[in-house]
């Protein structure tokens, strides 16, 4: 057994389950898993790997590893099953019903964080959201509440209207109650966009890969004191602040939420408006984690949501960050133009964040050029 750690106060015991089906990644895969776990407040008593060709259609895992998964949790009297990957509604009830005991999946488990972890208003209605459109695909038959008839005053003796069908319409509605609210907000911060814009005020995006340090990078360019925590997803809350750059004047600065490898697509709808902050910035600073093992990897997965958004196509400058970890000097990377392209800083130490503000005045100074020969050609 493997992976016992110091179990939170109220945290639930938990097993992992991770099958490597020929991924390039697995380890990495794994080791993200544990991270959410433990920033989930979970208590790891062990961990179930295997390896397969494909998934098993009724239990994922096979009867085989799901027999020894129910023992491990038996013997190491854990509450709930972790599966590093995303389970079909069948397979989930199959396996709870197997285990006799709650069986989370990799999905279901990030969006617990983010219920965790939302603090605003917008984002509490956006986890919601996620939530509610996840738990929609799980109401299948198969519990014997949800297929009662229900009857009432005038319709008693009819066929009524089963419990799952209920459930089903509740969801919808609130489902459709939660997009009205979050359309109003997205409208609010379309309007206070359009504000800037007029006011010719810059507008920067920090994008990355969760735990890569945009939250540091955020205080020390805005010297705000938002939340930072060495864990996944510390923060989801979309944070703006405004402040002074030298060469460009008042910029407005905006920390979102971080990324992750098979990032539910629920949550990136749901985080629509949130993430329209990126898509609407002038220039996105891409933070990375200088001393993971796995930076190309992340780096391209921050990409593929930004394209998933539709903010591929905003100027993004790399901003390697944590280069203490790794004992780089802070420097700067330019392409063949002459325009930086990347950057090494330590958010940590406060090195290099000279070279942020530079390339905020230089972009600025480029979009102002661009300004300006527009404004010839019309």
């Amino acid at each position: 057994m493997k992976d016992l750690f110091e179990r939170p106060n109220g945290g639930e015991a938990a097993i992992l389950v991770s099958i490597n089906f020929g991924d390039t990644d697995y380890e990495e895969s794994l080791h993200e898993l544990r991270q959410l776990s433990l920033s989930a407040g979970l208590f790891i008593r062990g961990t179930i790997e295997g390896k397969r060709i494909t998934p098993d259609a009724k239990l994922f895992i096979g009867s085989g590893k799901a027999d020894e998964l129910k023992q491990m949790m038996q013997s190491s009297e854990s509450d709930v099953a972790i599966f590093n990957h995303d389970l079909s509604p069948s397979q989930q009830r199959n396996l709870e019903r197997l285990l006799q005991a709650r069986v989370v999946d990799r999905t279901g488990l990030i969006l617990d964080i983010f219920s965790q972890r939302a603090q605003s208003h917008e984002g509490k209605l956006q986890v919601e959201l996620a939530q509610m459109e996840h738990l929609s695909t799980r109401l299948v038959r198969g519990w014997t509440h949800l297929e009662r008839q229900k009857g009432g005053i005038g319709v008693r003796g009819g066929p009524g209207e089963t419990q799952l069908e209920l459930d089903r319409r509740m969801l919808r509605d609130r489902v459709k109650q939660l997009r009205e609210k979050l359309l109003k907000l997205k409208a609010q911060r379309g309007m206070q966009r359009r504000a800037r814009k007029r006011s010719k005020v810059m507008t920067v995006s920090l994008v990355g890969y969760t735990n890569a340090g945009k939250s540091t990078v955020f205080n020390r360019l805005t010297k705000a004191d938002i939340y930072v925590a060495d864990q996944l997803f510390a923060t989801l809350d979309t944070t703006t602040h405004k402040t002074y750059v030298e060469g460009c004047g008042s910029v407005v600065i905006s920390d979102t939420v971080g990324f992750i490898k098979h990032l539910p697509h629920a949550l990136v709808e749901a985080f629509g408006a949130t993430l329209e902050e990126a898509v609407q910035a002038d220039l996105l600073f891409h933070i990375v984690d200088t001393a993971s093992t796995n930076r190309d990897e992340q780096i391209t997965q921050v990409n593929k949501v930004l394209e998933e958004i539709g903010a591929s196509n905003v100027s993004q400058i790399l901003v390697h960050n944590q280069i203490d970890r790794v004992c780089l000097l802070p420097s700067i990377g330019r392409d063949e133009y002459g325009r930086i392209i990347s950057l090494h800083v330590s958010a940590k130490t406060g090195e290099g964040m000279d070279l942020l503000r530079l390339a905020m005045a230089e972009h600025y100074e480029y979009l102002q050029k661009q300004s300006t020969e527009e404004s010839a050609y019309a």
